[in-house]
């Protein structure tokens, strides 16, 4: 039977109450006595010299407070970049200066050139519309391998080219893995585009900046997630502010995807500001200022070569991708298409050989970060393309390909430097295979041809790595910053609890999840459990919530700072009980002495933990509190099969998703309601990419997707209803809740399975394209289907 409470139980997310109740504080409702409004003056020019700013007239109009330039930030430090990578040669990366505002050249539309406090939004609009500006225009280079060209405009021009890095990972195995290449008996060659995306979240950025006098101390309101890491990055990097004398305050958070993780100029120069004008200063983005400063995703050009033996077998992989980090380095950029993505080329498969070459690119376009997935869903994508393809071209089932190839032993040490701990993925597949009905499909098909449509069928695997870590090697790697994570549990007198993370919740479910955790170690009820997120002040020094890691990183700091509660209760419970604290068991919220019938309930011990009459205070203080810092010793890795069910419309090319499977191992599940709706958002956000999205830009510079009217998101008609499962279960070994991580598989999974199904579809109609890219709109692939 299904639990009602604890670890495994689908309790029902208690933050959704606030929520559904128009009850949440967001970053926008956030309101400082005496607050001014900045509106930025940004570049509509993807590339230009600045030759001179006149603010002299809007500085006399009404309610102008303060106008700043890029002189006012001169001799501060600018955006700093969290991860530095070491090319093949052995050389660290080129690393442009990232100013808060522009000084000297503007490098992308949407750049800020300068910015208007006034007294309202209104008013510092219409000043802004009143600074004269002095531009010589540029040639801009947009395009990855033009921008490498000799001759092409740097979009830098204190570095050498417009190269960020060229990696190659494992140099070692670059010479094996040309020469099995070059003797295999089948090779199959995929060239794609990743497509450039925008994250998109519900609730646009916001910044407040506000300064006390009284004790010269800075707080930032923002749409953060991770303030932690906000504080160090700003404080220490950007502005010179002491961390104690600086507070950051990420409020609840209308999601992120990856794309509230960075540190922006946004934030750096509320703070600035209100510190120079001595009053709040407030920002929030409107969707087309989203749309030109948030980090895009994605963006990657690649071509993977596939070689196999006469038996099928994979022998090697050799990958060439171009990845576009724009026009500056965001927060972690760096390190998505390098050690995020290269690591996992291996996927699921045994292949004994594998070398991945990335080039990082500047261009004049808005910068690229991590989005849903970061790195796993572009390794994913093209892994599993090219081996459908390779099944294609060698006439066997893309099912059996996989099955042949997978790796069944564990631990497996992969070719690319991890080692995967556990998994079955023969078991994801056997799954997925039932519940999809896939020996029903030939019918399904058949019934779609009645109605004058292609149906196809894909399927892929994908594993990816969560939990970023160990510190240590992730320092070896050019990680700038540990990605550990903390919690405190502070016990109250009377039982109840608060828990402060490091972690932060804008969509996970924390508030619901982490009580369950704790619920089922103690054996008390859920409610007496309190999360506290998100403010710097309050919660100790944690990495924030990305990457999948919130259960398994900080939810393990988390049970071990509870056990550490636990054995001190045990040590107060047995002076209580006159007995030796070996013979002390805690279960259902009750300690007791083994083999008798004494007890003592939580609150008893708890209570007598803050009044401490009846033990002695030499060898056990007063209170029961305790904080826990945990640093992973691997990555964990979930793992899944997907399956897309689509037809094709012959006339038009449209492609509806009729069936979509998806069978996840995420070993132990705490809430499974809460994975299940992970997993549902990042198909979601799969298909949109498949199928929809694109950030598309011309040969000027110019974002021409910059709206809703032309970025085409995912609506409800769009997707069906997925059917989801992850009863595949084998727990991560070394954390101790035995957790892997759900909230980005979705997004990893969906995109290729959904282009696998499309080319069946149209094989099925006698039209054999190799490879479409996405987005699969319908004029792509009615073009595609008519070559």
């Amino acid at each position: 039977m299904p639990k009602d409470s604890g670890i495994g139980a689908s309790s029902k997310r208690r933050e959704d109450v606030r929520f559904l109740t128009g009850k949440g504080q967001y970053t926008d409702d956030v309101n400082v006595y005496g607050q001014t409004y900045v509106h930025f003056l940004r570049s509509d020019v993807a590339h230009a010299k600045i030759n001179g700013i006149d603010t002299s007239v809007a500085e006399t109009m009404p309610g102008v407070v303060r106008i700043f330039t890029g002189k006012d930030f001169e001799g501060i430090g600018g955006l700093p970049c969290g991860w530095q990578v070491t090319d093949r040669h052995g050389q660290p990366m080129q690393e442009p200066g990232h100013p808060v505002l522009a000084q000297g050249k503007v490098r992308h539309v949407g750049d800020p050139i300068a910015a208007v406090v006034a007294e309202t939004r209104e008013q510092a609009r219409d000043a802004a519309e009143a600074i004269g500006l002095d531009l010589t225009e540029l040639p801009a280079v947009v395009n990855m391998k033009e921008a490498l060209k000799d001759g092409a405009p740097k979009v830098h021009d204190d570095l050498s080219s417009n190269l960020c890095y060229d990696w190659g990972f494992v140099e070692d195995n670059k010479a094996a893995v040309d020469e099995a290449i070059k003797n295999a008996a089948h090779v199959t060659t995929l060239e794609l585009v990743n497509n450039r995306l925008v994250a998109n979240p519900m609730e646009p950025r916001v910044a407040v900046g506000d300064y006390n006098a009284a004790n010269d101390e800075s707080t930032l309101y923002t749409t953060s997630q991770n303030p932690h890491v906000i504080r160090l990055l700003m404080g220490a990097f950007v502005l010179g502010i002491p961390e104690h004398k600086l507070r950051v305050v990420a409020p609840d958070v209308g999601g992120g995807f990856g794309t509230k993780i960075f540190h922006y100029a946004e934030e750096a120069f509320v703070t600035f500001a209100a510190r120079q004008i001595k009053r709040p200063v407030k920002w929030t983005s409107t969707r087309s200022e989203a749309f030109m400063s948030d980090a895009h995703g994605r963006d990657h050009v690649t071509k993977i070569e596939l070689a196999l033996d006469k038996d099928n077998n994979f022998t090697a992989v050799r990958t060439e991708t171009y990845a576009n980090m724009g026009a500056y380095l965001s927060t972690f950029a760096p390190s998505v298409p390098t050690w995020l993505h290269g690591t996992l080329m291996a996927g699921n498969y045994k292949t004994p050989l594998i070398y991945v070459n990335v080039k990082a690119v500047f261009t004049n376009t808005v910068p690229v970060d991590a989005y849903r997935g970061a790195g796993r869903p572009e390794a994913t994508f093209q892994l599993e393309r090219v081996i459908d393809k390779a099944a294609r071209e060698l006439g066997v089932d893309p099912i059996k390909l996989r099955r042949q190839n997978f790796i069944t032993q564990f631990p497996y040490a992969t070719p690319v430097a991890v080692e995967y701990d556990t998994g079955d993925y023969t078991a994801t597949m056997d799954k997925l295979e039932e519940i999809m009905d896939l020996s029903g499909f030939a019918a399904r098909r058949k019934a779609s041809e009645a109605k004058g449509k292609w149906r196809g069928l894909g399927v892929n695997c994908y594993i990816e790595a969560c939990g970023i870590a160990p510190s240590n090697l992730v320092g070896q790697l050019g990680a700038r910053a540990g990605l550990y994570d903390a919690a405190t549990v502070r016990v109250n007198a009377t039982g109840s609890i608060s828990v402060m993370v490091g972690a932060h919740s804008h969509g996970q479910g924390h508030e619901t999840t982490f009580p369950q955790v704790i619920a089922e170690m103690i054996g008390i009820d859920e409610s007496q459990i309190d999360i506290v997120h998100g403010d710097s002040s309050k919660i100790p020094f944690g990495m924030g919530t990305y990457g999948s890691r919130s259960l398994a990183v900080c939810g393990s700091a988390m049970v071990r700072a509870t056990e550490k509660v636990i054995r001190k209760a045990k040590k107060i419970a047995a002076h209580l009980l006159e007995a030796s604290e070996a013979d002390i068991e805690l279960k259902n919220g009750k300690f007791s002495v083994a083999g008798t019938d004494k007890s003592v309930d939580w609150a008893g011990v708890t209570l007598a933990a803050y009044v401490p009459h009846n033990y002695p205070l030499e060898e056990i203080e007063p209170g029961l509190e305790e904080t826990a810092f945990y640093d992973p010793a691997n990555f964990t890795y979930p793992s899944g099969a997907y399956a897309c069910e689509v037809e094709v419309d012959p006339e038009t090319g449209k492609v509806t998703i009729e069936k979509f499977a998806a069978a996840d191992d995420f070993g132990n599940v705490v809430n499974p309601m809460i994975v299940e709706g992970q997993v549902h958002g990042g198909i979601a956000q799969g298909i949109g990419q498949a199928l929809l999205e694109a950030a598309v830009y011309d040969e000027n510079g110019q974002l021409q997707s910059a709206s809703y009217m032309d970025y085409a998101m995912p609506r409800a008609d769009d997707l069906p209803f997925y059917i989801v499962d992850h009863s595949s279960c084998t727990p991560c070994t070394h954390n101790p809740l035995g957790v892997k991580g759900c909230g980005e598989a979705g997004a990893i999974g969906s995109p290729p399975a959904v282009v696998n199904a499309v080319i069946d579809a149209l094989a099925s109609g006698g039209k054999n394209v190799g490879h479409i890219d996405m987005p699969l709109t319908p004029h792509r692939v009615w073009k595609a289907m008519n070559q």
